[in-house]
């Protein structure tokens, strides 16, 4: 997919980062890109990942991690950007407490720098705002293993909208661990979430749901007051639009009263 539409200085330097997270061979091409200084004149906070290098193990950086996670990524350009992204703001966010190092919210400062870097290269502002929301979503499935509840559920897909598959390809990418029981769980528990939101969808979409006729229009038709028998005739109509869809209100007045009919034998008998 190219979102270029354009051929001024700051496209084409769109269009190179573009070419490069696009490489079929993409981990490659970005170290290639890093070697030669493209990526730091391209984007220049990139390098700045290289924390704690070790020349032999490189994988031990922030940088090594970014370009394994954007060559597990499938090819979309907007996830690849949002992979090489995602970790953007580590440097900026790193403190050393209690003996550890942490990033608090670099999440939310990386999807800030995300959109200011690909606003400056020249990136289509719709195409921005999607890929600095995935960077900004792209930590939000951190405690899941921890047990969410369906409300959680619903907000992590509810906030990613329309990006969540796209936001899940990220989430699987972002684990890069050699230990394959753990890549395994990983991906485990990211098929459980996305079974669970696609349940909750059709759960929240019935609950949704409505009849033709409300409970008052029941009772003024079949000249009844409340009662069991009205919950047992919504039940019945709201089963009845799902199977047939919406019908003439004279149609379903007449269905009702065959139903009604049946409904006071069978209550007759008991």
């Amino acid at each position: 997919m190219n979102t270029l539409e354009a051929s001024s200085p700051s496209t084409n330097r769109a269009a190179q980062l573009t070419a490069i997270v696009m490489d079929a061979d993409v981990a490659n091409a970005l170290w290639a890109a890093v070697d030669s200084g493209q990526i730091a004149e391209l984007v220049p906070e990139i390098p700045l990942l290289a924390m704690e290098q070790d020349p032999i193990h490189r994988h031990k950086d922030v940088l090594a991690h970014t370009i394994a996670v954007v060559a597990k990524t499938p090819a979309d350009e907007s996830v690849r950007l949002a992979a090489l992204f995602h970790d953007i703001a580590k440097p900026a966010t790193r403190r050393f407490d209690h003996g550890g190092v942490t990033f608090r919210h670099h999440e939310a400062v990386g999807a800030r720098m995300t959109r200011h870097r690909l606003t400056e290269l020249g990136y289509p502002q719709q195409f921005v705002d999607q890929v600095s929301e995935l960077v900004r979503l792209s930590g939000r499935f951190k405690g899941y293993s921890d047990g969410w509840s369906d409300a959680a559920v619903r907000r992590y897909a509810r906030e990613a909208g329309p990006l969540l598959g796209r936001l899940n390809n990220l989430v699987r990418a972002d684990c890069t661990t050699r230990n394959r029981q753990k890549l395994a769980e990983l991906h485990r528990l990211i098929d459980e979430l996305e079974a669970r939101i696609a349940d909750l969808a059709v759960q929240d979409r019935k609950a949704a749901e409505r009849p033709q006729l409300d409970g008052k229009a029941v009772m003024q038709h079949l000249g009844v007051g409340p009662g069991h028998h009205v919950g047992a005739a919504l039940k019945w109509l709201l089963e009845l639009k799902r199977t047939e869809g919406l019908l003439d209100e004279a149609e379903v007045l007449s269905r009702l009263d065959q139903w009604w009919r049946q409904y006071q034998n069978q209550t007759n008998r008991k």
